[in-house]
Parts: structure tokens; C-alpha cells; sequence
């Protein structure tokens, strides 16, 4: 299935209503004293919107994303407004700033830091006239989250594998691509190896104990695509022969979730992992092209898992549509060998 511009508008809509909607807003907040006691936009003046700091900061990926790919686009100068008013180096001092006060080193780690620096990758491809000042403006939260990675992976003696903002894969994805985009090779060095001690030695992975209820994440698939970016071609289709030796038949996890009230805001969860799960697999499949089965059969269930969530990425719930799109724009995307290693 390939993005329509129709689709891509819609997409768009979403992030540029909700990236100024601050209610309702769910907070992960340390107070470090009565001061701290301060509504979503003052403590957070460029990521209050999305109902949570995360969801906004991939709600700009998402707009910076579609309008660098999509210049037809006809919001293109609602976009520039946006990242304009937010853009600032006085909103992002403050963004900043509440990532270096006292109590606060976990804050949105690793889920937040892996799109804020997706974010920042990002802008640096786009070629509008203004995303390398709406970058610069960032940097030094950049250069903080960048120095956070580095110093907590090597800490974290276990994987996170939740299905939910803590895995440990999904964020060390993101953080790889950014590496890689920006040829850090301390950073790209630090991932490989944080993967490789955590993922290389896996087999056999349960993954038929998937879904669980709030999940929006395959722990399964997410590490497998994290694997497919770090090994060569060849050491990732022995691995990943190991890791699901019986793909085809883990019904539960070549089959979308069933989403039963997307009015709520953790059960709406599984649309984002069917997803998600479809970004994973035709990654996946790109990698193991020659077998014609297993590539077949990725590919047949990433198409039930979009065509399962696709219609609902826009349902009128706010709890599925402050960030949805996200997951449905890296779900519909053709996934390059450039992706990869």
C-alpha cells in the first residue's frame, strides 16, 4: 500500500491541531519544589501539545517529515507558522533546562530520547529555508539527550523488552539512525554494542505471549528490525532464523490486535502496534529477500496489520489521534536498503 496524498494530508491535520492542544495532558513530572508547580506549557513551551512530551516531539517529526517529502503539500505554511512560535532558543532553553534540574535524569528516557534525536535528524534533511535554525535551536537538548544515551545504555545490564515507551529496541533504533545520519561513531559504537550484548544470543523468542493489552510496540519485531540495522545480511538471517524458526505459525503475532474501545487511551494502544508491527516487518523482509517464503509471509501480514489499524489512525478519539499518524506514516513508507546495514 502506498501513501496518497489524501492520506498524507490527513496525516499532517492531526499534529497541526494537536501540537497546540494542551489539554487534556498527561504529565510525567518530578517536582523539586512548590515552583515546580506549573501548567504543561510553561514547563514544557515547545513539546506541550499530543497529550504528552513524547507524542509532540513526533508530532513535529511527523510535520517536518511530510512536508520534506511531500512539497506539494497544501499546509506547508500552517507547518512553518508552527515550528516558527515553537522553534525558539527561549522556548527551547527552558526545554532544556528541565532536562538538567535535580531528579530528573529518566525523564522520557529511552522513548522521548530516541525521537527527540529522530526529530533533530530529521530537520537536518529537510531543505526548508528555516529547519537548519529550528535545529540550531534545539542542539543543546540534542547534545544533552545525546550524552544521556551514552552514558545509561552501558548502565542497563538487562533489555527493556515491553511492549510500551521504556523497550529498550525501539529507542536504540532511532538513536542508531541519528548516529549513523550524523557519522558519530561513538554513538553508533555505543548502540552496536548495547544491541549485541542484549539481542545476539536470543532464541527462540515467546513470541506468541504478544499482544499485551496497552502494548504499542512488538517486542519481537522491534528487535528483530534493530538486529536486521546491526548485523550484515547474511549473520542477520542466521540469527533470525534462530530468533522465530516458526514464524509463520505465531498466529498471534502474524495477526493484527484487536482494538475493543479506542476511546481509551492504553487499549487504543494497539493500533499503534499493529502499526508499528508493519513498519517492523517489511523492514524485515527487505533484509531477507531470497527467502521467498519468510519475506512472503512478513509481507502478508504487515498488509492485515495496516489494513487491520490504517482506518482508525483518524477515529475522532483524541487518545488514538494525537499520535497515530506517526505510526501509520512509518507503517506506509517503503522502506530502503539505505534503512539498513
Amino acid at each position: 500500500m502506498q501513501l496518497t496524498m489524501k492520506q498524507v494530508e490527513a496525516f499532517v491535520g492531526l499534529p497541526l491541531r494537536s501540537l497546540r492542544h494542551e489539554y487534556p495532558n498527561h504529565i510525567m513530572h518530578t517536582l523539586n519544589g512548590p515552583e515546580d508547580a506549573k501548567s504543561p506549557r510553561e514547563l514544557h513551551p515547545v513539546f506541550y501539545g499530543c497529550y504528552d512530551w513524547h507524542s509532540a516531539v513526533h508530532g513535529y517529526w511527523l510535520l517536518a517529515r511530510c512536508s520534506r517529502l511531500y512539497p506539494e503539500l497544501s499546509t506547508q505554511d500552517d507547518i512553518t507558522r508552527l515550528f516558527d512560535e515553537h522553534f525558539t532558543d527561549a522556548n527551547m532553553q527552558v526545554e532544556t533546562q528541565y532536562f538538567q534540574a535535580p531528579n530528573r535524569g529518566a525523564f522520557e528516557r529511552p522513548y522521548g530520547w530516541g525521537w527527540l534525536l529522530a526529530l533533530a535528524q530529521e530537520l537536518d534533511l529537510w531543505g526548508h529555508p528555516k529547519a537548519k535554525v529550528w535545529l540550531a535551536t534545539m542542539q543543546p537538548l540534542v547534545d544533552d539527550i545525546r550524552q544521556k544515551a551514552l552514558r545509561y545504555f552501558p548502565l542497563l545490564s538487562y533489555a527493556i523488552r515491553v511492549g510500551t515507551h521504556y523497550n529498550s529496541a525501539f529507542a536504540l533504533k532511532l538513536i542508531l539512525d541519528f548516529a549513523r545520519h550524523h557519522n558519530d561513531s561513538e554513538l553508533e559504537n555505543a548502540v552496536v554494542s548495547a544491541a549485541n550484548r542484549y539481542f545476539a544470543a536470543d532464541r527462540n523468542y515467546p513470541a506468541h505471549y504478544e499482544p499485551g493489552g496497552d502494548e504499542f510496540i512488538s517486542g519481537a519485531m522491534t528487535e528483530a528490525l534493530l538486529m536486521a540495522s546491526v548485523l550484515e545480511r547474511s549473520a542477520f538471517i542466521d540469527w533470525f532464523g534462530r530468533y522465530l524458526p516458526e514464524l509463520a505459525g505465531i498466529e498471534r503475532l502474524m495477526n493484527p490486535a484487536e482494538v475493543s474501545d479506542r476511546s481509551d487511551p492504553k487499549i487504543a494502544h494497539l493500533d499503534g502496534l499493529n502499526l508499528s508491527r508493519a513498519w517492523c516487518m517489511k523492514h524485515i523482509a527487505l533484509r531477507l529477500k531470497g527467502d521467498v517464503k519468510t519475506v512472503a509471509t512478513l509481507t502478508a501480514a504487515a498488509q492485515r496489520h495496516i489494513d487491520a489499524s490504517l482506518p482508525h489512525v483518524a477515529s475522532g478519539d483524541y487518545a488514538g489521534d494525537h499520535w497515530l499518524a506517526t505510526f501509520a506514516m512509518l507503517a506506509l513508507e517503503t522502506p530502503a536498503e539505505s534503512d539498513l546495514r
